[in-house]
């Protein structure tokens, strides 16, 4: 029987239990850090939505003020270069001549259906113009001819909000002046389209007062933000506290088992 003879050279390879032990606190540094850090984006964007909802609340509130206060007259060339998103949807008034023959269809959606807003110059007393959006027809109407009776001709009187413009056109349409196609109220386009000088950067929503022959028809402006701020701020607090009650569980729970990232 022959006896097994030592090579006399030492074993140098690696139990790999004692390797993946050795490994299994910087795993746990990783992993805690990496959910640390995952926790804290989560509870910024929670507090990101919580501020977005408190300036959304407060938007709202100066905008109902604007709309619900007595008219003011329309901003003059003075404080056109100073017109911003704080002057939207004031409540203004203004008066002149309507220049019908130079009106322009824009494309809308409202709640009679599919159709034309009419936005028509109208010049002040001190020649300078402002768009008026008079209000919507249907497309069986855009013909002026078919609703003369609203082309009113001599001094009148507007009442409405002022709007911002709205350049570019809509979503994936894009305004094409020498066509006569337009998705958006873009005052400088449209001036410049018609031939319009000295007009005011803004236009103007005429409120619902009836026109001549019921056409067109007024006080259509939609006033919405939209305002999902609080369950956004929700969802993203949620999540950093399912995180947060996991990493516990992992590293506290289990009846003692630290292996948190192993």
């Amino acid at each position: 029987m022959r006896k097994k003879v030592g090579t006399g050279v030492a074993d140098t390879r690696t139990d790999p239990r004692s390797a993946a032990s050795s490994r299994t606190p910087l795993r746990r540094i990783v992993f805690g850090l990496g959910a640390a850090f995952v926790f804290l984006v989560l509870l910024g964007l929670g507090t990101w939505q919580v501020q977005r909802r408190a300036w959304k609340l407060d938007l709202i509130a100066r905008t109902d003020a604007r709309v619900h206060a007595a008219p003011v007259e329309a901003p003059g060339p003075a404080a056109w270069p100073g017109i911003g998103p704080d002057d939207a949807y004031r409540h203004v008034r203004l008066s002149g001549q309507f220049l019908n023959g130079r009106e322009t269809l824009v494309q809308a959606l409202t709640e009679y259906g599919a159709g034309f807003w009419v936005l028509t110059p109208l010049r002040r007393s001190d020649g300078t113009l402002v768009l008026v959006n008079r209000g919507f027809v249907p497309g069986s109407r855009r013909d002026p001819a078919s609703r003369e009776a609203g082309q009113v001709a001599g001094p009148v009187s507007v009442t409405g909000l002022l709007r911002l413009t709205e350049p570019g056109g809509a979503f994936l349409r894009a305004n094409d002046p020498a066509q006569g196609r337009w998705y958006s109220r873009d005052v400088a386009a449209i001036a410049a389209a018609r031939g319009l000088s000295d007009i005011a950067p803004y236009f103007v929503d005429a409120d619902a007062t009836p026109n001549p022959g019921g056409l067109p028809i007024g006080g259509l402006t939609v006033i919405s933000f939209p305002n999902n701020h609080l369950v956004y701020a929700i969802t993203w607090y949620g999540l950093a506290a399912m995180l947060g009650g996991f990493f516990v569980y992992r590293r506290f729970g289990r009846r003692g088992d630290s292996s948190f990232g192993e």
